[in-house]
């Protein structure tokens, strides 16, 4: 599948993708032709959108412009946090409650911010469940005046824990909006807004757009922090001169491409940066999407692009639950136990049933799985919903909510005996609406996560998953967006256990796992073998088409050769073998295989001394090879299955290994 932005032709500015129920929906600044407020686009897909109407009807006179709409689903409801007013001196920040991604949203009557502009409001989520709502506002009295940004925690959804404080605000002169403001009173305006949070391996990121978009340096950039409610602000990452936005316009290509948000991909794993840019007559802003990723604590966006993008991120297999069967779920799934049907979109499990399970009849080696689950009507003590994961027809773990309890169980088959671990729902826990539920299994591995990961547990298992079931013990049960996706991905942070527990194969002592990294360190080496290029580790299972994705760095200065890439290694360990070397004054990929050697020369801005991606994609006999987004090169394969490995001749560092199959 491919896709070319804008990825839907009409006018849509500041564009906010929810994911919900395995479905996209898209929301939009402004009127929408029904007469209400805030467009709403549906897709399934990320590319192919259909408009579905207007989100909410006008408020009272007083409200002319209605901005930068963004919707959170929480227990059952969707809040549409939003800014209305009269564009230049009072704009605050509102909320209109729905219950369904559609809508209709109703106004709350409640208004979010005392400040007399206030916009572009985002709602981030953390780990333990605080929600922060961060936003643009203006600073008169800052060094460089003009708009940035500011953050408070949220009580509940529709007032403020705290006083809010700044995040970020104008310090370089590519943020310049207007060196002459007439409506400011001829003031020197900047301008950062459009706020959007992610958190990465502890750290936390703010995404901005910053500048005016009819300038050359216009674009989005990000700032950091290892604290969520630190009093200073936090570090930005352009200065505009030597790092320039991570998105920012192509002349004659792509006009003021700002004002993003970011949602995971069909295949949840990949996420993507979404956007609007302005149209070739510069009267619309369209959407756009590009994958969005990090290399090690640098924030990258592949883009912005303009010509046909492969659409690689696409899930192994979906299941919305839209086409009804004489019985059960279709040939996809095995059911056992209960009366399962199709009905509106959902799995249904309607008996009472002491166990009723539907397995998801293909097998997987690794896998990410989501879906949304909810109970039917109200549960007893003991009740439960949830999934299952098997081996060879055992099951080898139970997650399964209990409503009446309270609870989040986990049981699962450990090394040499069942085990079980409970976590407490939240107290305002509606079991009766859809929740969504994230499970990755990579060999032994598995993690959990509830609602976005409010709840998280993580395992290693005796046997490895190879099968996923849903789960309805006792009261029925509805499940709602099944997408499974063959694939596993290493970021290093966290590990469950050594190398060997995370599946690795290394025949160099040398490999390990230090600070959060897979690490070569040479000084290290206990083998007997001289031969540096001997050394190399190698994960996963055999696998046809797959697109593989690397972080790495070299700790060396003065090495001139660096880390390597196996992206195709056979049953046999045969295959290609891509070494980093020095080229004269930069860098080049060498391409080792059966049949000769290939070099592949690094754009001058790729440094090896700091993270860098590498990106390659294994289908149909050719391997395409990309240094972030520059296409690299091709070069021919074995069809075979395979699977990948990275080797080094220098010290060296990886902060993320991550293998999809292709659909």
């Amino acid at each position: 599948m491919h896709y070319q932005n804008p990825v839907y032709a009409g006018s849509f500015p500041d564009p906010y993708v929810l994911k919900h129920c395995g479905e996209y929906w898209a929301y939009c600044t402004g009127d929408w032709p029904d007469g209400r407020r805030f467009g709403i686009l549906r897709s399934r897909d990320l590319v192919q959108w259909q408009p579905v109407g207007g989100a909410l009807e006008p408020l009272p006179t007083g409200y002319p412009f209605y901005w930068a709409p963004e919707v959170v689903y929480d227990n059952g409801r969707f809040y549409m946090y939003y800014s209305a007013g009269d564009e230049l001196n009072a704009m605050a920040l509102r909320v209109a409650i729905a219950e369904h991604p559609g809508g209709p949203f109703v106004d709350s009557g409640r208004t979010l911010t005392a400040e007399p502009f206030a916009i572009d409001a985002h709602v981030f989520v953390d780990d333990d469940g605080a929600r922060y709502l961060f936003y643009a506002t203006d600073y008169l009295e800052h060094t460089h005046v003009g708009t940035g940004t500011a953050m408070a925690r949220l009580r509940d959804h529709l007032a403020l824990a705290e006083v809010p404080r700044p995040v970020t605000r104008a310090r370089f002169d590519w943020q310049v909006y207007d060196p002459q403001r007439a409506q400011k009173g001829g003031v020197r305006w900047h301008t950062l807004e459009g706020p959007f949070v992610l958190k990465r391996k502890g750290r936390y990121y703010q995404m901005f757009s910053g500048g005016n978009w009819q300038n050359l340096s216009y674009g989005v950039s990000y700032a950091t922090s290892d604290q969520i409610d630190r009093a200073a602000e936090w570090e930005q990452h352009a200065d505009g001169q030597r790092i320039l936005p991570i998105v920012r316009t192509i002349p004659g290509r792509v006009i003021g491409p700002g004002h993003n948000s970011v949602v995971r991909g069909p295949d949840n794993m990949q996420l993507f940066c979404v956007y609007h840019r302005w149209s070739p007559t510069a009267d619309a802003r369209q959407m756009a999407i590009d994958p969005l990723d990090w290399a090690g604590e640098r924030l990258l966006v592949l883009g912005p692009s303009d010509t046909p993008q492969s659409l690689s991120a696409t899930a192994t297999a979906v299941d919305f639950f839209d086409h009804e069967h004489d019985y059960g779920l279709g040939a996809q799934w095995e059911c056992k136990g209960g009366s399962w049907h199709v009905q509106a979109g959902s799995a249904v499990q309607a008996q009472r049933s002491e166990r009723a399970m539907a397995l998801f009849a293909p097998h997987f080696p690794c896998a990410i799985a989501e879906l949304s689950l909810r109970a039917d009507g109200t549960a007893a003590d003991g009740d439960g919903l949830g999934v299952v994961l098997t081996f060879d027809s055992t099951i080898v773990l139970r997650c399964v909510l209990l409503p009446a309890r309270g609870l989040l169980q986990i049981a699962w088959l450990g090394p040499g005996d069942w085990r079980e671990h409970h976590v407490a729902l939240p107290l305002d826990f509606v079991p009766q609406v859809y929740h969504l539920l994230r499970i990755a299994t990579d060999g032994q591995q598995v993690r959990i996560a509830l609602d976005e990961g409010r709840l998280r547990w993580q395992g290693l298992l005796d046997l490895p998953a190879e099968q996923i079931g849903l789960l309805s013990e006792g009261a029925p049960a509805m499940f709602a967006g099944f997408a499974l996706t063959v694939g596993w991905e290493d970021d290093f942070f966290a590990p469950l256990g050594d190398l060997v527990a995370l599946g690795w194969r290394a025949n160099s002592r040398s490999w390990a796992l230090e600070q959060g990294l897979l690490r070569f360190l040479p000084a290290a080496e206990l083998d007997t073998n001289p031969e540096p290029s001997a050394a190399h580790i190698v994960k996963g299972p055999l696998l046809a088409d797959y697109t593989l994705v690397v972080n790495a760095r070299l700790d060396s200065a003065d090495a001139l050769l660096g880390y390597g890439f196996l992206p195709a290694s056979d049953e046999s360990g045969q295959g290609p073998t891509l070494w980093l070397e020095a080229q004269g004054t930069g860098w080049a990929l060498r391409c080792v295989t059966a049949t000769g050697t290939q070099l592949l020369a690094l754009p001058a801005e790729c440094t090896p001394l700091e993270w860098q991606q590498f990106r390659f994609r294994k289908h149909q006999g050719q391997l395409d090879i990309a240094w972030e987004q520059h296409d690299l090169g091709t070069i021919a394969v074995p069809m075979s299955p395979s699977r990948v490995g990275l080797c080094a001749r220098a010290a060296a560092s990886f902060d993320l290994v991550r293998v999809c199959q292709l659909a």
